[in-house]
Order: structure tokens, then sequence, then C-alpha cells
């Protein structure tokens, strides 16, 4: 495909507008006018790309483009919030498979009229390497996310010396392909063992730990298209895949340190495994409470804050929490949010959750911010957060979360629990928390519970 100088000229266009919508998403409030022109700069290269291949191909291309087009649309609307999370893996997973089919399909053509050069050998491998790697790898974070398989890491013995095996083999094929300069059979056993490579590459990785993973492999899957840029000739899809890439693997080391963990640990070290006494409480009372005792206590404190986590998404309560603010708010009730960077199961779940119940932005407090509120906050709602609030984190050095950083809810005058039952979290231990002399408990299930304190505050302590 030869590039004309308006096709030059539209590509950077596309790239600037990739790169200001990148900039954009820094901050929730300029979120969707970043998303925006970031789709405009992807429409513009498509419409560039058209142009520049031709009249001959519209019969095939357009028709696909219309298909897909009524398909995301769709699916952005009809997805709710609490399935966005499996939405961006599925999708992380097709633009992987395309790039790795592209990259099939290169190397079918190039070694049909000569063998290829070392450097275009390498760079087509690598496109079907990482493309196969996220795909599949995209498809197991996929099922542990809606749950077709369990949340829990899934190990075996000698894991880590079969798959470090299998990647080995990965290299000495690709090594033989390189030197070949040509061979379909071997370039299809590269790609299986990749694929499967994908799949023992997740299957260790814990449903909480997902926020990492899919930043990680959405890091993949943009590293992947910048190769198939390379291949294909085309600049714009290097810049638009070396963004994704690298802002990928910049938020991937961000939540690795926001839980105090290498991304060694988190992709190997199987976090989550249920440990039989790990942050055990001896002793410790729990005190249930009822919802109207509750409810008292919400509609008589000055600041409560509201400390989500998954629970709240599986629970979908995030309408209920917005209209139990909202009437606290009329009492003259001070109502914040307390968002830990990996509360959920993407990045900015939690943000993604609320902003679906119109909750104002600059209710949403982030964790360095809003932990210095608590010892002035008479009630902290804890709404489906386990490990995120877990004190353990901070005095307890033999448990598997010590060192991460957390809420620090327990120093409030109230916290209360919405939770079902006393089981552990993703980390499987105790939590201290929920044995503090200031923690009540209340049972049930969350969107429940956040319903019928609203109705008695409603009805008892009408504004």
């Amino acid at each position: 495909m030869n590039v004309t100088p308006l096709g030059t000229i539209g590509y950077m266009i596309s790239s600037l507008a990739f790169i200001f919508g990148i900039r954009q998403l820094g901050s929730p409030a300029t979120a969707r006018n970043g998303n925006r022109v970031a789709a405009a700069g992807m429409l513009l290269a498509l419409i560039v790309t058209e142009l520049l291949l031709g009249a001959h191909n519209y019969a095939f291309i357009i028709p696909t483009m219309l298909v897909a087009a009524a398909i995301g649309a769709y699916a952005s609307r009809a997805v709710r919030m609490t399935a966005m999370p499996q939405m961006v893996a599925m999708f992380n997973g097709m633009g992987a498979g395309a790039a790795m089919f592209i990259g099939v399909g290169d190397f079918r053509d190039l070694t049909a009229i000569g063998n290829l050069a070392p450097t275009e050998s390498i760079t087509i491998l690598l496109s079907c390497l990482i493309g196969s790697l996220s795909f599949t790898g995209s498809a197991v974070a996929f099922a542990k996310l809606q749950e077709l398989m369990t949340g829990r890491p899934i190990v075996y013995p000698a894991q880590k010396p079969l798959n470090g095996a299998l990647f080995a083999a990965i290299v000495v094929v690709g090594i033989v392909l390189v030197a070949m300069g040509h061979g379909i059979g071997l370039l299809a056993l590269y790609i299986v063992m990749a694929l499967v490579l994908g799949v023992t590459f997740v299957l260790p990785v814990g449903g909480a730990d997902m926020p990492v993973i899919i930043s990680l492999l959405n890091s993949f899957t943009g590293t992947a298209a910048a190769m198939t840029g390379f291949v294909l000739g085309n600049n714009v899809l290097i810049v638009a895949g070396a963004l994704v890439g690298a802002s990928g693997a910049i938020l991937t080391q961000l939540m690795s340190k926001a839980m105090n963990r290498s991304l060694a640990n988190v992709l190997f070290g199987a976090f989550g495994q249920v440990q039989a006494g790990a942050g055990a409480t001896e002793g410790g009372t729990v005190r249930s409470a009822s919802v109207e005792d509750v409810a008292a206590l919400l509609a008589f404190a000055q600041q409560v804050v509201i400390a989500p986590g998954y629970g709240l998404a599986v629970a979908r309560g995030q309408h209920d929490v917005k209209e139990l603010a909202d009437q606290l708010e009329k009492r003259g009730v001070t109502v914040k949010y307390a968002i830990h960077p990996v509360a959920g199961r993407m990045p900015g779940h939690m943000n993604v959750l609320l902003a679906e119940a119109n909750v104002p932005y600059p209710a949403l407090r982030e964790m360095d911010d809003i932990n210095p509120e608590f010892s002035r906050t008479d009630v902290v709602l804890v709404i489906g957060a386990n490990d995120v609030v877990n004190p353990a984190a901070r005095n307890q050095p033999g448990s598997p979360i010590y060192g991460m950083p957390i809420l620090n809810v327990d120093s409030a005058k109230t916290v209360v629990v919405l939770k079902r039952s006393m089981a552990t979290g993703f980390a499987g231990i105790d939590n201290p928390l929920f044995y503090e002399p200031n923690t009540l408990m209340l049972f049930g299930d969350a969107r429940d519970s956040l319903q019928k304190l609203v109705a008695e505050i409603k009805h008892e302590y009408p504004a």
C-alpha cells in the first residue's frame, strides 16, 4: 500500500488524536471527551486506509466494517457496567487475534515469492507470538470474570518449569523459522504453542488480580498491533499500537505498586489460594447490626464515606448507593466515596460502576486523598470490599497482603460492613476489621440491604 502525501497527513492527524485522547483519559472529568477524540482519530485512520487501498477492496471491507460497528455499538449499550471487565477482555482478545492472523497472512504471502529476510521473519513472529498469547490469555480472563471457571488461581505440579519449557520451545522454533525464512507448518506449530502458553500463563492468576492481567494483556495487544504495523508498513498502526502498549505497561506497573507486589508475584505467585490460619483473629467477636441501627447511625452522621468493592458490582447496587447518598445529603450529611486503585476486576472499575449511577466525579476520592479523612468520619460504609480494607496489610507482617496500601477505614468512629457472610476475600485470609469494637456487620445481599436502608431513612428520618 503506497501512502500518498494526503494519506500521510491524515495518519498524522489520527496519531495526534490518539495522543490527545489518551491524555484526556487521565481525568474522569475529561475522559468521555478523550474517548470521543480517540474514536474520531480511529475513524479517520480507517477512512484514509480505505481510500489508499482503492475501490476494488470496498466490497469486502466496507460490509465487514459496518457489521463490526453495529456489533460494537450494540455491545456498548447492552452490556452492563458490571460486565464491562468481561467485555474489555473479549475485545482485547479480538484485537490480539487479528494481529496474529495478519502475521500469518503476511508470512504466507511473502514466502510465496521467496524466503523472508531475518528482519521480516522476526517482526512477523513477534506479532504472532504476542497476538496468540494475548488472544488465549484474554479468553481465560473472560472465563474467570464471567465465572465460567473458578476465579481462584489454578495451579498444578511443575507448572512453572513446564511453562518455561514451552516458552523455550517457542524460542527454538522461532529461531529455526528465522534461519529458514519459510515453513508454514513450523509457523503453525509455533502459533499453537503460543496459544497454549497464553492459557497456562493466565491460569495461575486469580480473579482479583484481573485488573493487572487485563492491563498487561492490553499492553501485549498494543505491542502486537505495533508489530503488525511494521509488517504492513502502516505508520498509524505503529503509533496506535505503541501508545496502547506503553500506556498498558505503565498502568500495569502502577497497579502492581498499588498492591505492593511485583508484577512477577502477580503472574507467578498464585496469590489468592485459601491459606488456613493466615491472618486469623483469635477470640474475636463479631457485632451484627440491624437495618434500623445502621439507618440511625447514617441519618445522624455529619460525614459518611462509602468504600465500594467488587461485591457491590456483583450485587448491582450502584444505583441504590446513589439513592442512599441522595437521602443522606438531603439531611445535610456529607457523603464521599473512597476508591481503592485495585478494587474491582479492571482498572477504574469502581469509577465506571459509580459513573453509571451518575455519582458526581468530585465525590470520588482516591486512596491517598481519602485516607486522612477517615479519622474525622462518623460512619464508613464498606460495601462488598474485603482485602482492600484489611488492616492486616498494616500490622501483620506474616500476612500475604502485608505492605499493601489499603483504605484506612478502621480509623473512623464507626465502620459498617455490608457482606453476605464471614467468608474470606480473594486473599483467602481472615479480616481483623470485622472483629474491631467500632465495626458493625450488616449481613445480607448488598443491594437488598441498601434498599432497606433507603426505605428506613425515608420513613423514619425524612429530610
